[in-house]
């Protein structure tokens, strides 16, 4: 309410406190809509990629979309989940990432951000 008041604007009511107590704006009850295939649909439609279940870290720059951060997951080869890998580093930008993405139909509405699984192309991936 504050800083709406100060851009002479109304509040959207999205603000909400961080871990070091300030308040800010963030993120509430976001939904990514589902799309047409199955989660495993979209890895059987996969040649080679990276099925990732865990990210770490914060990498991303505001100003020009490069993301960048470390990732954990399962290999995919030849349309099929291979094996797990660790220490893997995922990278793009984020406005290409955004063009790039195809959700999968397992939207689950259980939380304030709500997304399915996602595949998304032409991802820069790093790591042994």
């Amino acid at each position: 309410t504050y800083a709406a008041r100060k851009l002479g604007r109304q509040s959207t009511a999205n603000a909400s406190r961080g871990a070091s107590g300030g308040v800010g704006p963030s993120v509430t009850n976001f939904v990514l809509a589902a799309g047409d295939m199955t989660a495993e649909e979209l890895v059987a439609s996969t040649p080679r990629g990276l099925y990732v279940t865990e990210m770490m870290g914060f990498g991303f720059n505001a100003v020009t979309g490069d993301f960048s951060r470390g990732a954990a997951g399962f290999r995919i080869r030849h349309r099929e989940i291979a094996g797990p890998v660790a220490e893997i580093t995922i990278a793009g930008n984020l406005l290409e990432m955004y063009r790039a993405m195809i959700p999968a139909n397992d939207l689950n509405m259980h939380r304030a951000v709500n997304v399915p699984t996602l595949r998304i192309d032409g991802m820069t991936v790093a790591g042994e």
